[in-house]
């Protein structure tokens, strides 16, 4: 809550749609799923590490080499113990869209995915009609 300055009546009221979500009992036919994604640094080493021996531990150097990024793709179903992840180069709001076709394309015999997701600016309904057609963008 550390970009929240003040907790009004509309954020609260948002909370406790989310943590009613979270008290319903599980149901397959209608799964919960979170949805967040992090970007991580490509780190390599900039000296090649000496190898543990006996009577010694692995030796490294903290310098590295920054071999660009990449953004991790993760979906949860705590419920059912079930997740789902994708690495992409970018963050973007195409690659949100495509992750979430996956994520609906993991689910075939449901009525419908229940996703939570933080309020990222790619995370918009937009994001499906710019990526796909009007009718897949619907379906998704």
């Amino acid at each position: 809550m550390w970009c929240i300055q003040t907790i009004d009546a509309i954020f609260r009221a948002c909370m406790y749609d989310i943590l009613d979500l979270y008290e319903e009992p599980y149901d397959p036919k209608r799964p919960l799923v979170n949805l967040d994604e992090k970007p991580k640094q490509l780190l390599g080493d900039k000296r090649v590490p000496i190898p543990m021996k006996p009577g010694s531990p692995e030796k490294y150097d903290y310098e590295y080499v920054r071999n660009g990024t990449a953004n991790i793709f993760v979906a949860v179903e705590f419920k059912a113990g079930k997740r789902v992840t994708q690495v992409t180069k970018r963050r973007t709001m195409k690659d949100f869209a495509l992750f979430v076709k996956m994520l609906v394309d993991e689910y075939p015999d449901v009525e419908v995915i229940r996703l939570v997701t933080d309020n990222l600016n790619t995370h918009k309904g937009k994001a499906f009609y710019e990526t796909f057609s009007k009718e897949e963008a619907e379906r998704i």
